[in-house]
């Protein structure tokens, strides 16, 4: 499976950005699906995630209420919507792709097969 995502930008802080994840090569429906970030010198970290064949969905508690991941097996995409964005939301975040996952494990990056490029996301105070 190759991943690419796109859709980041600058933004003020309070405005919103939607990332998109297009999938080629299998089916997402397949995979569950997540997003992690990693800031400058900080380590990557868990976003969100949705469990493939379930309408299970998971957050960091940093993003609940703010984020949300929906997918679009039609289209093959995964999708960020990221409303209220803060400063500390400044990162590149890559969707990734995971063929055995759980609930208690969708948040672990290590847990996941494919990796897209990743997609600068800028927030601005």
């Amino acid at each position: 499976v190759q991943l690419q995502a796109s859709g980041g930008g600058l933004v003020q802080a309070g405005g919103s950005l939607r990332l998109s994840c297009v999938a080629s090569g299998r089916t997402i429906s397949t995979y569950s699906m997540g997003w992690f970030r990693q800031a400058p010198g900080k380590e990557r970290e868990f976003v969100a995630g949705t469990k493939r064949n379930s309408p299970t969905t998971s957050y960091a508690n940093s993003v609940k209420g703010r984020f949300t991941i929906s997918r679009d097996n039609a289209r093959n995409t995964v999708y960020l919507q990221m409303n209220g964005l803060k400063p500390e939301d400044t990162a590149v975040y890559y969707c990734a792709a995971g063929a055995r996952l759980i609930t208690s494990t969708i948040t672990l990056g290590g847990q996941y097969d494919y990796w897209g490029q990743g997609t600068l996301v800028t927030v601005s105070s």
